[in-house]
């Protein structure tokens, strides 16, 4: 789920972080700059991880700014395929389920990838699974076991001077999983029964 990535940049001291330690202006300004940024094909950065150098900082001319060209690893966000994670359903519509973690919400299961026999209810707003002995629901806020299946990336370039930026612009970075397999969906299904069992094993 999470990897270190090396990443070597110009970090812009301001200032006010001159009362600071050097180490610590330093880490404050990757972190504002990158914590929470997806970086093209390697993920959503979350923070950073260490310092591995920094230069010595030069003053840039008229602005007061220091410059420092460092060197650091930050850890990433990015799932690799086939692994299976666990989230809650945050909202659903007859294209699919919308999944959660709690730092990331660009996660969507389509409805061709739940079980067969699944389909949305329109009344509840959600989807239900018809099994042969009865209906189960994915419903909102569930934890869900699911399985990511593919990444996509979205090219975030700023629109150029005289252009309209586009309303129905798409997260830079989404992912689509599946929850058609046993022991995919709603954690209650299938840790319950196991649950369950467990007790008539010690009665």
């Amino acid at each position: 789920m999470f990897i270190l990535t090396k990443i070597a940049d110009l970090v812009q001291v301001k200032p006010e972080d001159f009362d600071k330690e050097a180490s610590q202006a330093i880490e404050d300004n990757i972190n504002a700059k990158y914590s929470n940024r997806v970086i093209q094909k390697i993920g959503l950065c979350v923070c950073l991880y260490d310092l591995l150098s920094a230069s010595e900082g030069l003053i840039g001319h008229g602005t007061g700014l220091v410059n420092v060209n460092v060197e650091f690893r930050m850890i990433v966000f990015r799932p690799f395929k086939h692994e299976v994670m666990i989230g809650t359903i945050s909202s659903a519509t007859p294209q699919g389920i919308r999944i959660r973690l709690n730092f990331f919400d660009q996660i969507f299961v389509p409805a061709d990838r739940l079980p067969p026999g699944s389909s949305f209810n329109d009344k509840e707003q959600v989807f239900t699974w018809n099994t042969s002995e009865t209906e189960l629901y994915y419903d909102n806020h569930e934890k869900v076991r699911f399985r990511i299946e593919e990444e996509h990336w979205h090219d975030q370039t700023p629109v150029g001077p005289g252009k309209e930026a586009d309303e129905n612009k798409l997260s830079p970075y989404t992912l689509t999983a599946s929850m058609e397999d046993s022991g995919m969906g709603p954690c209650l299904w299938w840790d319950g029964e196991a649950e369950e069992e467990e007790d008539q094993m010690v009665m």
